[in-house]
C-alpha cells in the first residue's frame, strides 16, 4: 500500500526589486532579491484526496513576498527571510515549517566625477549573498547565510603532492600550480527563537557577511595552500573565532583547473615546468571539495 511519507511544495524564482529614496539627501538605494518559499505541513490530502482546502496557491505566496517587501524591510536579507518565514507558520495554522531562500543580487553604487552617484549601480559580477531562513512550529527559527559565485584565482602560491599514487594515477605532483575557484561559503547561526531575536542581531549579520568575506579573500591569497582541503579548513577556523554566534562553516570549492599546454612540438618552445605561461583553461571535469566544521 502506497503512503505519502514527505511532500513540501512552494514558489520558486520570485524576482523581487525594492527602492528606497532618501527624500531629502536625493540617494536612492536599491535591493534585487530571488526568493523561493517551501511550505510543509497538514497538507497530505492535496495529494492522497485531491482536497486543495489545505493549499495555500503559490500564486498567494508570489503575493505575499511582495507584500511583506513593501511594509518591512529587505535588508538584512536574513531579517527579511525570517520575517517571511515567521508569517506563513503564523498564518496558516495548518503549516507548521515554511523554509525561504533568498539570493540577493549585486548592485554595486556608480563612482562618477569621483562621487558616489545617488542613483545609478552596475553590477560587477556574478557573486550573491544567499539567505536560507526556516520557521518551525515550536522550534523558532534557523538561518543560514553565504556568500555564492565569488570567482577567485591566484596565479601562485598552490601545491598538491603527497597524494596517493597507484596503478590509477596520472595526475603529476606539483609544487607549484593556478588554483582557482568558485567560492560557496556558508554560516549556520545558533537558533533564533522570534523575529524580534533576528531583529536584535541586525549589526551581526552585515558584520558576519564582511568577515567572511574578508577571511576568505584574504586566506586564498596568502596561504600557501598544500591543498584546498586545508586552505579551507583554516578559513572555516577563522570565521567560527570571529563571529560567536555562528555555530558552524561549510565550503564548497569547485577547483578551476588551468592546464600546461605542451609547445615544444613547435621549434622546441617551451611552456611547461617553470617555462609556462600560457595555459589551457578547463571546463570539466573538475575537483569538487566540500567541508563543514563546527564548534
Amino acid at each position: 500500500m502506497a503512503k505519502l511519507s514527505a511532500a513540501q511544495y512552494g514558489k520558486d524564482n520570485i524576482r523581487v526589486y525594492k527602492v528606497h529614496r532618501n527624500e531629502q539627501t536625493g540617494v536612492q538605494d536599491v535591493v534585487e532579491m530571488t526568493v523561493c518559499v517551501l511550505l510543509q505541513g497538514d497538507i497530505e490530502t492535496s495529494y492522497t484526496q485531491a482536497d486543495n482546502s489545505v493549499v495555500v496557491a503559490t500564486d498567494t505566496m508570489k503575493n505575499t513576498v511582495y507584500i511583506m517587501a513593501k511594509q518591512h524591510p529587505v535588508t538584512p536579507p536574513e531579517l527579511f527571510g525570517a520575517i517571511v518565514a515567521t508569517h506563513f507558520v503564523d498564518t496558516y495554522k495548518h503549516i507548521h515549517f515554511a523554509e525561504v531562500k533568498i539570493i540577493t543580487h549585486r548592485w554595486t553604487r556608480m563612482t562618477i566625477d569621483g562621487k558616489p552617484h545617488p542613483h545609478s549601480f552596475m553590477r560587477d559580477g556574478a557573486e550573491t549573498r544567499n539567505v536560507e531562513a526556516v520557521a518551525n512550529e515550536g522550534k523558532g527559527i534557523d538561518i543560514r547565510s553565504a556568500i555564492a559565485g565569488l570567482l577567485v584565482l591566484k596565479s601562485t602560491g598552490s601545491a598538491f603532492h603527497g597524494f596517493i599514487r597507484n596503478e590509477y594515477v596520472t595526475l603529476p605532483e606539483v609544487e607549484d600550480r593556478i588554483l582557482s575557484t568558485e567560492v560557496d561559503c556558508g554560516w549556520t547561526w545558533e537558533n533564533f527563537q522570534t523575529v524580534k531575536d533576528v531583529e536584535d542581531a541586525i549589526p551581526k549579520f552585515d558584520e558576519a557577511w564582511t568577515n567572511s568575506r574578508d577571511i576568505t579573500l584574504q586566506t586564498f591569497a596568502k596561504d600557501e595552500s598544500a591543498s584546498v582541503q586545508n586552505t579551507m579548513y583554516k578559513m572555516c577556523e577563522q570565521i567560527l573565532a570571529a563571529v560567536p554566534m555562528v555555530k558552524a562553516v561549510d565550503y564548497s570549492l569547485p577547483n578551476k583547473h588551468y592546464f600546461e599546454i605542451d609547445l615544444s612540438w613547435h621549434k622546441g618552445l617551451k611552456n611547461t615546468g617553470k617555462d609556462a605561461e600560457v595555459y589551457a583553461p578547463q571546463s570539466d571535469p573538475n575537483g569538487l571539495i566540500q567541508c563543514t566544521v563546527t564548534r
